[in-house]
């Protein structure tokens, strides 16, 4: 049985979480393969809002298995709260979450080296979440990270201290102003680590081999956004694991042949957290109501995110390096009551105008080249089928598509797994 790929578009937060809760009815498994806790899954039904950022996003349907990747990187404080804000809902983790083993462990101070490293930056600073992501990473390619099959060995400890002591080195380094107790550290990361050793872990890469071969519908979740990737986004905003398609197969060991469908998620605007590039970013009055009406406020940091018109350069080339076969557009219904939304088309480089995606973005140097489309007035959240979608809205959806050139299948109208209409 083939794999279906779930991935962001843009620069993360486009609605991830709530499309893997409404496809998880049609699989057997949900997989997150990259990234780690600075993820932020909202997920909302029955009156329920919650908001994952390890565990995958089908972790409330009944009958699918959720597995965390070797891709991944694991925060055994931030995990145990995950758990703990699911207890309430009595979810059976001992047959419905498996962990790999090769999955990499966040450390105390690996959040003490992002935050230390973040500061050191000053102005040039890349808008962390200071989740110590980067520096768990960079330990894994380092060759010295410490994963979750390494803990039931009886050296475990041992090759902890050693990191630990290192981390504590390049502390110095930094010659940061930080103050921690690395003792109370510890303990509640110990603590929090017993917690992790009760969960199923598992060779992750034979599991999906083999319920491949049993014929298991397999969805791929990946987290945050394409132009975040590491070697495609837009360099050095960028997040520290690979979050395109081919992040799928690395980050789970998934052969690239058995890969079916790339499910593509963008919003009907644009939105960024944290520092880097934007060419249609918003500063005046309608920035302010999109971001108003959308909530647009980090779901793992709070932070208020930077709103602008949708960008069609960006997401050509992050269907293309993804080789998306199919879109979902996200937050229709913000835009609702805009007089005239702006697309953008192109970009002005100089004396230029391109369609594609440049090696720097940076916006002292690119002017976006838009074309009006007409907006609506009518409300969409309350919309079911869609028959009833106002025209000017359909046609938005329509210009899009046609721009594109992959079809648009589903359109969320709302936060709710039932604000959702098939194409």
């Amino acid at each position: 049985m083939s794999v279906n790929l779930l991935l962001g578009l843009q620069w993360g937060d486009e609605g991830k979480g709530k499309i893997v809760d409404v496809l998880t009815q049609s699989y057997d498994i949900i997989a997150r393969f990259q990234g780690g806790p600075n993820a932020g899954h909202t997920l909302e039904f029955e009156g329920i809002k919650h908001v994952l950022h390890t565990i995958p996003s089908g972790i409330f349907h009944p009958k699918a298995v959720n597995l965390i990747g070797n891709g991944v990187v694991i925060d055994p404080v931030i995990f145990k709260k995950e758990l703990e804000n699911l207890a309430p809902y009595n979810i059976d983790f001992t047959s419905k979450l498996l962990i790999s083993k090769k999955a990499h462990l966040i450390l105390p101070t690996h959040r003490l080296l992002d935050a230390a490293s973040e500061a050191s930056k000053g102005k040039a600073k890349i808008g962390s979440t200071l989740k110590g992501i980067g520096p768990t990473y960079m330990d894994k390619t380092g060759r010295n990270g410490m994963r979750v099959g390494d803990v039931f060995t009886k050296t475990w400890k041992k090759r902890y201290k050693t990191l630990v002591q290192k981390h504590l080195r390049m502390l110095e380094y930094h010659d940061s102003a930080l103050e921690f107790d690395i003792s109370e550290l510890e303990s509640i990361f110990f603590e929090a680590l017993s917690i992790l050793k009760k969960c199923k872990v598992v060779d992750s890469e034979n599991y999906l081999h083999k319920a491949q071969e049993a014929g298991k519908k397999i969805l791929a979740e990946g987290a945050q956004g394409s132009l975040l990737d590491i070697d495609f986004g837009t360099y050095p905003y960028v997040t520290s694991s690979t979050t395109t398609a081919a992040g799928a197969c690395t980050g789970l060991g998934i052969a690239p042949n058995k890969i079916n469908e790339v499910f593509g998620i963008f919003k009907a605007y644009t939105t960024r957290v944290g520092s880097g590039p934007f060419p249609t970013e918003l500063f005046g009055e309608i920035g302010k109501q999109i971001a108003k009406v959308g909530h647009e406020f980090g779901a793992t940091t709070g932070r208020a995110r930077r709103v602008g018109w949708i960008d069609l350069v960006s997401l050509k080339y992050a269907i293309r390096i993804n080789g998306v076969t199919q879109l979902m557009m996200m937050k229709g219904d913000v835009l609702s009551g805009i007089k005239t939304i702006k697309v953008c088309t192109h970009y002005k480089i100089q004396k230029k105008i391109i369609d594609y995606f440049p090696f720097d973005i940076q916006s002292e140097s690119v002017k976006p080249q838009y074309v009006d489309i007409p907006g609506w007035e009518e409300d969409l959240t309350g919309i079911e089928e869609i028959s009833e979608l106002p025209k000017k809205f359909s046609d938005y959806i329509d210009f899009l598509e046609k721009e594109l050139q992959v079809p648009i299948k589903i359109v969320s109208v709302g936060p709710d797994r039932k604000q959702t209409i098939f194409r």
